[in-house]
């Protein structure tokens, strides 16, 4: 029996781009399910009902969700094909320290994007007048 996976996530998703970096470079084919953010879908509530994000993994009928826990469940789960993480422990050691370098710094680039947003956004309401 064929492994049927697929994966829910929204394209720009940072966290998301991470699961579908595991799987491209596993060489596995999956099934993309674009999910709006703001009209979340059934499947995504029923998947992830805890935290009802994306991404999440669904590999035969069973979710796998946060980004990090997929793409070791994906290393796991798919060992034969090429390892995402060197086998030498310094090396993988290494390994992780630049992916949680890379998260801290996209993390507090995208809270400063958005920040930026949201001032603009408040800016441009100025003079409106909100009954309390």
């Amino acid at each position: 029996m064929a492994d049927e996976i697929i994966l829910l996530d929204f394209w720009p998703s940072m966290f998301g781009m991470r699961v579908r970096l595991a799987l491209a470079e596993k060489g596995l084919k999956y099934e993309y399910r674009e999910e709006d953010l703001w009209n979340k879908s059934p499947l995504l509530l029923e998947m992830n009902p805890v935290h009802k994000k994306i991404p999440v993994l669904i590999h035969n009928g069973k979710p796998i969700c946060e980004s990090l826990i997929i793409v070791q469940y994906i290393d796991e789960v798919w060992c034969d094909k090429s390892p995402l993480l060197p086998s030498d422990p310094y090396q993988r050691a290494q390994a992780r320290f630049w992916v949680d370098y890379i998260d801290k710094k996209l993390y507090e680039l995208g809270r400063k994007i958005w920040s930026t947003k949201r001032r603009r956004a408040g800016n441009s309401q100025e003079g409106i007048h909100r009954v309390p």
